[in-house]
């Protein structure tokens, strides 16, 4: 398959309307429209989009790689709505003065690159990644696609780069068409009755989610939310879908992935502490690493265990892991968790308000050589036999209650502009952005009464309005 779809369909019927539609907006308009629609990054981050879509920058890439095992979402949402992602990203081109809009996409998604050839343009393409981990990466993602590297510590804009996920870009597509984001779709697998793709309003608990994958299959199980990778366990299953809810994944209590996620820190350090043979492993297969950036998980290992805190150049690095784990889940030959070590450091520096200062080196000659295939991941990690078909359910779920929480993104909560007893429709603003924050607004996904507000979060019961 070739690595570079660019095809120059100016008679396709579907593009003559987007052209048209792109014609009656600025640019200041879509960033209307789509901060007032309250779209937020999907994939996971949460940053306001319409904050995005103010920089200006050279090339918009969508990241539809999905990078986590198991997450069929952004692979489905492409086939069945290729015309809203290429909408979406026609108006983030316009929005941003970007010249070039990549579609990230591995090459196994045959179903999602078909239904996107016929949209393609010169200025629109299909980039093929290697179907490895982590792929959909935001940084590993424009350095296959563009060639570029962010800087450690940077963001993409640095680089003249924007990146926003696949259903980010539906959403944005939906925003300019006064449709505000009420609903999430994600991928229900593992150790279910029913592995299923669902749709559901925002606010709906994980324990109907659950419902709809037919439950669990057998009760000594233990659920993931977001992907295998780099997603959490979770035990409270009144916990709201929000607008970056991932995955849900079942899995065996005694599973090697989740008795490594119940591991306590105590028990990482320990580890570390009496194994660690500075192989240097982790920091070969480190995905920062093999780009250029100084992130050295072996030396941090080494830094703790001999207590060297005065190495605040190395220990600085930690801030700049992404916390794929891959140096827990694949490199680690003994079970020690570097990016656990990491994640503990980062928030430690954090508090000290310190901030990472460093360039960016030459990538590793070998990086081609060492990234790691998702097949070989799985295998490792024994996710085969939780490898199922998830199909994307055609309908959309509609709960008795939604919990809507007030932050579900970057910078500030939403303020409530409802009252409790309020009847509200679907898609009326519920939560607004406070004046001069950073922040994204909160509308209902449900139609009916205001039932409970809190500092967190918004409830809402069906019935006492109309959709």
């Amino acid at each position: 398959m070739d690595n570079n779809y660019n095809v120059n369909n100016s008679d396709n019927d579907s593009e003559i309307t987007l052209k048209i539609n792109l014609q009656t907006l600025s640019a200041e308009n879509i960033r209307k429209n789509v901060r007032e629609a309250g779209v937020v990054g999907a994939g996971g981050a949460g940053f306001p989009t319409h904050v995005k879509l103010s920089a200006q920058a050279e090339i918009v890439v969508v990241n539809g790689a999905e990078c986590e095992p198991l997450l069929k979402t952004d692979q489905q949402l492409a086939a069945k709505f290729a015309e809203e992602v290429v909408q979406g990203l026609q108006l983030e081109l316009k929005a941003t003065g970007a010249k070039l809009g990549i579609i990230a996409l591995k090459g196994k998604y045959s179903a999602a690159i078909t239904a996107l050839k016929p949209y393609l343009t010169e200025t629109i393409q299909i980039k093929i990644l290697p179907d490895i981990y982590p792929a959909g990466d935001e940084v590993f993602t424009i350095w296959f696609t563009t060639g570029r590297r962010v800087p450690p510590g940077g963001i993409p804009i640095n680089i003249g780069v924007v990146v926003n996920n696949l259903q980010t870009l539906i959403n944005i597509a939906r925003a300019n068409k006064g449709v505000p984001v009420t609903t999430r779709t994600l991928t229900v697998t593992g150790a279910v009755n029913r592995p299923i793709t669902v749709t559901v309003p925002i606010g709906t608990s994980l324990e109907e989610v659950l419902v709809l994958a037919g439950g669990g299959r057998g009760d000594d199980l233990a659920y993931i939310l977001g992907g295998p990778m780099m997603g959490n366990l979770v035990t409270d299953f009144t916990i709201p879908v929000t607008k970056v809810t991932g995955g849900l994944i079942a899995l065996p209590k005694d599973h090697p992935l989740i008795r490594r996620k119940q591991m306590s820190l105590e028990n990482v350090l320990k580890i570390a502490r009496t194994v660690c043979e500075q192989c240097s492993f982790c920091t070969e297969l480190c995905p920062r690493h093999m780009i250029g950036h100084e992130l050295l998980p072996h030396r941090l290992i080494r830094a703790v265990n001999y207590r060297a805190m005065g190495d605040l150049a190395t220990l600085s690095s930690a801030l700049i892991c992404s916390e794929c784990g891959v140096c827990e889940a694949y490199a680690c030959p003994v079970g020690i968790s570097p990016m656990r070590v990491n994640r503990a450091l980062k928030s430690e520096l954090r508090a000290q308000g310190m901030k990472y200062q460093g360039d960016i080196r030459k990538e590793d000659p070998m990086a081609q050589h060492r990234l790691i295939p998702s097949a070989r991941l799985m295998d490792r990690l024994n996710l085969r036999p939780w490898y199922k078909e998830a199909p994307l359910a055609a309908e959309v779920y509609e709960p008795c209650e939604v919990t809507l929480k007030l932050q579900q993104h970057i910078g500030a909560p939403a303020i409530p502009v409802v009252n409790e007893g309020e009847i509200v429709h679907l898609g009326q603003v519920i939560g607004e952005i406070p004046e001069g924050a950073l922040g994204a607004r909160v509308h209902a996904s449900l139609a009916g009464t205001v039932l409970k507000i809190t500092p967190q979060s918004i409830t809402i019961g069906k019935g006492g309005a109309s959709t």
